[in-house]
């Protein structure tokens, strides 16, 4: 009887419609297949991405084919894919639209002209800092890095501030979720503190941090507030570690300074100096 019963169930279970499978479109594909080589930050191949992101390799083959064709990737020497030269002509006609990056561009290099030393414009994507722009100042011993450095928000000056906007909840997400811990094991992955530090580097309008991402580096970092108190950009001077101590105070007014004239130049300042001042950071939509 026990068999029978079985047998039964197993014919009314065959006969049940079966679940639906989850589409996702080929343009949603393409996307997965652009972002994991961003974020892995090397070439990749096509068994690679489909293990990362969860899908069929067939799938994968054919749209790393058509992205290929395309120019949208390119073949990397290992055999892997990369990024194409067509999303650099893309960036590039993006960013001449942008006021903000060639407000910041220009004083970004005239504050590494200032100052002698390496200077950054830095955004976010995510829980992780990007530097958008870098310039070298006329200096002995600059510290650089390459534009398109992605790191976690933890390890930055920068990071602490482009989190500004955000509640306290917001914040606490995002520093939890992508904390990680340092090259020299020195950056705080608790949440609740970097929030704090996130906080008091925006009442203070500077934030700076010292050997947390490398050894003998530091940051010193001021944002660049928008009319509704959101930072989406930071402008950062890096440079070794001892210059912080010898000269301190002129680092900080100077990257300050730059930060406001960026504000300033785009029509920001009177707002964001009233957010900024009086903490009324208006929460994010």
């Amino acid at each position: 009887m026990k068999d029978v019963t079985q047998a039964k169930q197993a014919v009314g279970d065959a006969r049940k419609p079966a679940p639906p499978r989850s589409r996702v479109s080929g343009l949603d594909r393409a996307v997965q297949v652009l972002d994991h080589l961003q974020q892995a930050g090397r070439a990749s191949t096509a068994y690679e991405i489909a293990r990362a992101i969860g899908a069929p390799l067939s799938t994968i083959y054919t749209i790393v084919e058509d992205l290929l064709d395309k120019g949208l990737l390119a073949k990397a020497s290992d055999g892997g894919v990369w990024l194409g030269p067509k999303l650099y002509h893309y960036g590039l006609a993006y960013a001449r639209d942008l006021e903000i990056v060639t407000v910041a561009t220009h004083e970004m290099h005239t504050l590494a002209r200032e100052v002698g030393e390496t200077v950054q414009v830095c955004g976010r994507d995510g829980n992780m800092m990007v530097v958008e722009a870098m310039a070298e100042g006329p200096g002995h011993f600059n510290v650089t890095s390459r534009v398109g450095t992605r790191v976690p928000l933890n390890w930055t000056a920068s990071g602490r501030l482009l989190v500004a906007g955000m509640d306290r909840a917001e914040q606490a997400v995002l520093f939890r979720e992508g904390a990680k811990t340092s090259p020299t094991g020195r950056a705080v992955t608790d949440a609740a503190e970097l929030v704090d530090q996130a906080r008091e580097a925006l009442a203070a309008g500077v934030a700076i941090q010292a050997g947390e991402s490398d050894f003998a580096v530091a940051c010193i970092a001021a944002p660049v507030l928008d009319p509704d108190g959101h930072c989406p950009i930071t402008i950062s001077i890096v440079l070794p570690e001892f210059r912080v101590t010898e000269d301190r105070s002129h680092f900080v007014e100077a990257v300050k300074a730059a930060a406001r004239r960026i504000e300033d130049k785009l029509g920001w300042r009177a707002r964001s100096a009233t957010v900024r001042d009086f903490g009324l950071i208006k929460p994010r939509a």
